[in-house]
């Protein structure tokens, strides 16, 4: 997620940048203001961006003192002005990620409001995470886990609008979890910390359970080979390798390895490392899953 803001008056564009290998990408702005995030979603287009998704569902305090997240839940139809000034930046795709409702509303009464007004407004794909938000008294990570999940009135709401895409998100915790709700009518489902502290038992199964596809990598060290020649090509163009790998440490999640992986990884990413001490990391983790050390 990155604000309007900082693209625009900050001139962050770096925050934009990505490869070419993942293609389709999407990015996710925060904001409010409908000028500002025109000329936001503008520059993602230009920098390569097929979606846009306007974030409407983070409850933190920082992103409630900007006036976006969770909290335009309360001004749906300020949403509605957002949305259709970001679709004047033609060229992708302009989503929306959103909660079933905040603080004392009634979920039954604003999500479908909320999902027909972006609807009118051209809005075709919406991510739904299946909780309400309280945007006092709750953390960012209680309101993950606290307000109890609705997955049924997500259901409801592809029933009641049909022509929609969408897709639910919220306590999902594996693959199967997330063919369970497509198999029963939604769109999509994502899956997200999930998927980022153990990203080889999550995502390694996707491709084979729900686009029924041969996988593309054999193991997780096949996925950490593959990822060396992405991981030079970023030091190369001016980056640091931790800027990647830090997004890599659950990798090796419950294997032999796991614990020298992270803690080697860090300390790496920390040093300013290369491929080639990269290479020699992965030696290690192979020799450890070849004896079978929990290390």
């Amino acid at each position: 997620m990155v604000t309007a803001a900082a693209l625009v008056h900050g001139g962050a564009i770096y925050l934009l940048d990505h490869h070419v290998q993942e293609h389709p990408v999407a990015v996710q702005l925060g904001g409010s203001d409908p000028k500002l995030l025109q000329e936001a979603t503008k520059i993602s287009v230009d920098t390569g961006y097929s979606e846009v998704n306007l974030n409407v569902g983070c409850p933190s305090d920082r992103v409630q003192s900007g006036a976006f997240g969770a909290a335009l839940m309360k001004n749906p139809d300020g949403v509605v002005q957002c949305v259709e000034a970001m679709q004047k930046a033609d060229g992708a795709t302009i989503t929306v990620k959103c909660r079933i409702g905040v603080d004392e509303q009634n979920p039954y009464d604003v999500l479908p409001d909320f999902l027909s007004k972006l609807q009118s407004a051209g809005i075709r794909r919406v991510i739904i995470h299946a909780r309400m938000a309280w945007l006092q008294g709750l953390s960012p990570k209680d309101n993950r886990e606290i307000p109890p999940l609705n997955y049924d009135l997500v259901h409801q709401m592809k029933a009641d609008f049909p022509e929609m895409h969408l897709s639910i998100n919220g306590g999902l915790e594996t693959t199967q979890d997330a063919l369970g709700h497509i198999v029963r009518g939604l769109d999509g489902a994502m899956v997200g910390r999930a998927a980022y502290h153990n990203p080889y038992d999550v995502l390694s199964k996707v491709d084979q359970m729900i686009f029924n596809q041969d996988p593309v990598c054999g193991s997780d060290l096949d996925v950490a080979e593959k990822m060396t020649p992405y991981i030079a090509h970023h030091i190369e163009t001016g980056g640091r390798m931790h800027q990647v790998t830090r997004h890599m440490l659950g990798l090796f999640a419950g294997k032999p390895g796991a614990r020298h992986w992270r803690r080697s990884l860090s300390e790496l990413g920390a040093a300013n490392a290369g491929v080639a001490e990269y290479e020699i990391l992965l030696e290690h983790v192979r020799q450890f899953q070849k004896d079978g050390l929990a290390a």
